[in-house]
């Protein structure tokens, strides 16, 4: 199963919103094939397992990282190739939330006399694909926050300047997220004092739509946002007060815009996420600026962190640091990462981890 989940992350990037899995067979403790879901709308890993393996498959065991389909989707059940390939036992990391699946995948090869054993390796497989099952289960994408910071906490000095804070292997490291994104959003401030692309140079496995949210339509059309918008996409989240003029002229520039319902940021922040789902992205990328990720901790939204520190300095009071808001009442009694990893690069300390589910209850 460990050889199977190492197999499974090869399809990173590559096969969302589809989950990542991979396969092992082995008959008489030798590996005889093995596949992993290399593209979304390819063969699943078990087809690809099988195939490598023969046609020969009497009394093997299959390793597999998530149940099989048992369903027609773009590609035919994989439970069917598995009964007719005669394997004798299926080995199972857990089973599939998808609506479809849900079970039915190992019910299915129970019924036709196969030994089924389910949970092993199971936190390793559900950590590999969290955005996956954050996405079927509770019909959001998967949330990452990404900033680079001074030693001292700040994001930029209190003239808004922030280049370069990070060093060159950081903002390699950066593309390197956006190339498997399904989407990067920032603020309007961020944009208009940027001036970003957002886009992953190299190119990556994805090619990530660009979000501002700018309740406003505020995005000034000579941004390199708006002057890229035709050679990659550009979705302006704005508000139910926005200009019915500027609204146009980003329109008729080649801008998709959202228009986000609710009173408050909070809920236009919301509404943006829900309709991002319905869009079926599963990781989102989240560069700032500060009102945009203290909204989305505020919420309890935020899933992943991604933060570059320099050894630099600047302070200043009005200095912004990463997260806004009106912030917690009281330090947590837990640290906020689990799991986390820390790396040295360059002139940075790296450091990245997945958020504590339920951080913000002190709030």
């Amino acid at each position: 199963m460990a050889r199977a989940l190492e197999l499974a992350a090869r399809g990173e990037g590559l096969v969302e919103p589809n989950p990542m899995v991979g396969c092992v067979l082995v008959r008489d403790g030798r590996r005889i094939g093995e596949g992993w879901h290399q593209r979304f709308g390819g063969p699943h890993a078990e087809i690809e397992a099988l195939r490598v393996a023969g046609p020969d498959l009497a009394g093997a065991t299959l390793y597999v990282t998530l149940e099989p389909c048992c369903h027609h989707g773009k590609t035919p059940p994989c439970t069917d190739a598995i009964m007719a390939a005669g394997v004798a036992r299926v080995v199972v990391a857990h089973a599939d939330p998808f609506p479809q699946v849900g079970g039915k995948g190992i019910a299915l090869l129970r019924q036709a006399g196969i030994v089924v054993t389910v949970g092993v390796l199971e936190e390793q497989a559900r950590r590999l694909n969290a955005p996956y099952l954050m996405l079927t289960r509770e019909n959001r994408p998967w949330l990452i926050a990404k900033w680079a910071m001074t030693l001292d906490g700040k994001i930029a000095a209190f003239t808004g300047h922030s280049r370069w804070i990070s060093g060159e292997s950081a903002r390699r490291k950066v593309h390197q997220l956006r190339g498997r994104m399904d989407a990067v959003i920032v603020g309007s401030g961020t944009a208009r004092t940027d001036d970003p692309l957002l886009t992953a140079r190299p190119p990556g496995p994805r090619s990530a739509t660009r979000i501002v949210v700018d309740s406003a339509a505020s995005l000034p059309a000579h941004s390199r946002l708006v002057q890229s918008c035709r050679e990659q996409p550009l979705l302006v989240a704005v508000g139910p007060q926005a200009d019915p003029a500027r609204q146009s002229a980003l329109r008729e520039a080649g801008c998709d815009l959202f228009l986000c319902p609710g009173d408050s940021h909070h809920e236009r922040l919301r509404q943006l996420i829900a309709e991002l789902a319905r869009r079926r992205m599963t990781n989102v990328l989240v560069e700032g600026g500060s009102r945009l990720l203290g909204t989305l901790f505020e919420l309890n939204l935020l899933d992943e962190l991604h933060v570059f520190v320099s050894h630099k300095l600047v302070g200043g009071q009005h200095a912004p640091g990463p997260i806004g808001g009106t912030g917690l009442a009281a330090i947590p009694a837990e640290p906020a990462l689990l799991h986390p990893h820390i790396e040295l690069m360059d002139e940075d300390i790296y450091i990245t981890g997945r958020l504590r589910e339920g951080r913000a209850a002190s709030r």
